[in-house]
């Protein structure tokens, strides 16, 4: 019996084109370089930016300027996922250290009910009322006790303010992953972040809602104390302290003055230079929304702001003059011009003696009300060991305490009763239009049909493998490999993997087994993945850069490659089939890839004959306990689970069709 050749015009066309020497490259090195997902996000990035900026230059009137703001706050902070409720500090004093003219005073208190902030305070002699600055740390492993957040404190208390430095969540006292002796267990700290940031963003929240939290009840926390004036608040930070100063100077309506260090550029140059950092310093869909960096300024405005800079930054010098060009022109109209200004030292990123210096003098003269210069001065640091606020160095190991990822999984737990009652009443068609807008897609029906392109066969000894590229309107296009049988069967496979389309391709591997039983077995680069990856994905982190670059889009990378994986299996089902004769289509997923092939499933469950996981988490509510949910951030989906977990798309698919191997 003759069976239908899958792609069997493809096969007669490419028969006397067989390559002897094997490339399975289906786009030329220029092709590459303009079809990576990162270069198309770069451009939906900057013409996001372009929109913003003529919203900007729009910008005319106090009350215009007013609307703005609110407008941007309000949907700042719901992107955070709202802020949780001020519930009881109960701060206490562990250590007091006299000095000559000041004394620190070793603090800890509650950002939420047993999740501690460990901080030392520098007093001033005398009774108060000070002023007080909150210094946020960088990324620093000692964080607080670090040599340059010590120089914070010391230049502000030698000049008549308190000074408040904090251990940010993931630094200093406060690492979020312990191994079972206690023991910090990644030192790099943007490592923490990126972790905590995979359940925080299921959940609808991110590290940054945590890091502006712990902002806030800080100031919390001066405020409640009598030898601080409440009306007398400012704000600094260098680095990941300057990302902080940004986020909370803009909303919280206390900072009276701030002074954010080696941070603010515009998203254009960070974009253009270095890419998106870490999981704090992304806030989902913002540039869509219209918030560029120069917001965070515009957003308090005409409240005094120093920018304080260094020409050699990573974080782009001429951005931070752009920056502070856009903020001038706005603290003008609104009447005071003086508010806002910028300083620019010599030198790479960090403050230098006399960056510190002029952050002092700007404190002084806004909060303090005195405007004398403030000269570089010889600071002593102290042992760090002095400054520690709890007995082991660690809050974790505090009775009862709750790590970020306690608190995730805790609001994971209040989702999954939502979703239940939500479940016993709504209709599966309810619930795929719920999980298609989550992940950003379309309506199904507007997605384009993949066009094909030929590009030539490798030939091996008992089969062959058909080079192809498919197109939508995406601008990244799909490479893709047909492994192609003798004598194929009628079915055949879609393959997605990790690694992209040659994930599992090795001899004797899965892919030749499926070849073996006469299967063809079509496998694709979903985009950001092989020919259109942007560098190599990391195990642990994954490629959190392109994942963040579309996540400021507020494009669930995800939905990407679900859209990419419908096209994909279009092709597989259609190509030579007359359109009411599909061929049945199995669909195989490894790893996270797993993840993209139940919701490619699930939004078209007629589309796949069976659907084969392998390595593919069961369920996204464990990921967000998981204290190092390695290789999960750029599968993570913002908000997801306030509508659907992954045993919801298995539903929807139907049960008999998924199998976990």
């Amino acid at each position: 019996m003759n069976r239908p050749h899958l792609f069997l015009a493809l096969t007669l066309v490419m028969f006397c084109r067989s390559n002897h020497a094997e490339d399975l490259n289906c786009l030329s090195e220029n092709e590459r370089e303009s079809a990576s997902l990162y270069a198309n996000l770069q451009q939906a990035a900057y013409t996001a930016l372009d929109r913003r900026g003529e919203t900007y230059e729009e910008l005319e009137t106090p009350e215009q300027i007013r609307d703005y703001q609110k407008r941007l706050r309000d949907f700042f902070i719901t992107q955070l996922g709202g802020l949780p409720e001020k519930t009881p500090l109960n701060g206490s004093t562990t250590r007091t250290i006299q000095a000559d003219g000041y004394r620190i005073e070793n603090v800890i208190y509650e950002s939420q009910p047993n999740h501690h902030i460990t901080a030392n305070l520098y007093l001033p002699e005398g009774e108060g009322p000070f002023a007080a600055v909150v210094v946020s740390s960088g990324h620093s492993r000692t964080a607080k006790t670090a040599a340059y957040n010590q120089r914070f404190g010391l230049m502000m208390v030698k000049h008549g303010m308190a000074a408040l430095c904090f251990d940010p969540i993931g630094q200093g006292e406060r690492s979020q992953i312990l191994d079972e002796a206690g023991k910090v267990v990644f030192n790099g700290t943007t490592t923490e972040h990126l972790l905590m940031g995979a359940g925080s963003t299921l959940v609808g929240r991110s590290t940054a809602t945590y890091r502006v939290w712990d902002g806030i009840r800080s100031i919390d926390y001066l405020v409640s104390r009598p030898d601080i004036d409440a009306k007398r608040i400012g704000y600094t930070g260098c680095s990941g302290g300057g990302t902080l100063t940004s986020y909370v100077m803009a909303i919280d309506e206390r900072v009276a003055c701030a002074a954010p260090a080696c941070y603010l550029t515009t998203f254009q140059k960070l974009i253009e230079k270095i890419g998106p950092q870490d999981a704090e310093q992304n806030v989902f869909g913002q540039i869509t929304f219209g918030i560029d960096q120069p917001d965070y300024i515009l957003m308090r405005g005409p409240k005094p702001t120093l920018i304080c800079a260094t020409t050699g930054d990573y974080f782009d010098i001429e951005g931070a003059w752009q920056n502070y060009r856009q903020a001038k022109r706005i603290y003008g109209k609104l009447g005071y011009p003086e508010r806002v200004d910028l300083i620019e030292m010599d030198g790479p990123h960090g403050v230098t003696p006399q960056g510190l210096a002029t952050i002092a003098h700007w404190m002084q003269r806004w909060l303090v009300g005195r405007d004398a210069p403030v000269p570089v001065a010889e600071l002593t640091t102290r042992p760090p060991e002095e400054l520690l606020c709890t007995p082991s160095g660690q809050v974790l190991t505090l009775p009862d305490e709750k790590s970020v990822f306690d608190l995730n999984a805790e609001r994971a737990t209040q989702l999954a009763t939502q979703r239940s009652k939500l479940g016993e009443t709504e209709s599966p068609a309810a619930m795929t239009e719920r999980v298609r807008q989550r992940l950003g897609i379309r309506p199904l029906d507007e997605l384009p049909l993949p066009k094909f392109e030929d590009k030539g066969r490798v030939q091996r000894e008992a089969y062959h493998i058909d080079r192809l590229v498919l197109r939508t309107d995406s601008g990244v296009p799909i490479p893709g490999l047909t492994f192609h049988p003798v004598s194929p069967q009628d079915d055949a496979y879609l393959y997605l993997h990790d690694t992209g389309k040659l994930g599992d391709s090795q001899p004797d591997g899965p892919i030749e087994n499926l070849l073996d039983d006469g299967y063809a077995v079509v496998t694709v680069d979903l985009s950001g993945q092989g020919e259109t990856a942007h560098g190599t994905r990391d195990e642990l982190l994954t490629d959190w850069k392109t994942y963040y670059l579309a996540y400021l889009l507020g494009k669930p990378l995800l939905g990407l490659r679900v859209e990419d994986a419908l096209a994909s299996g279009h092709f597989v089902a259609y190509y030579q089939q007359p359109e009411d004769k599909p061929r049945r289509v199995h669909l195989v997923g490894v790893g996270q890839a797993g993840i993209v092939a139940l919701h490619a499933a699930a939004l078209r469950p007629e589309l796949f004959a069976s659907v084969t996981l392998r390595d593919t988490p069961r369920d996204w509510s464990s990921v967000v306990k998981q204290t190092v949910p390695a290789g999960q951030i750029d599968s993570a989906v913002h908000g997801a689970l306030e509508d659907y977990d992954l045993p919801d798309l298995v539903r929807l698919i139907g049960e008999g069709k998924v199998k976990y191997e």
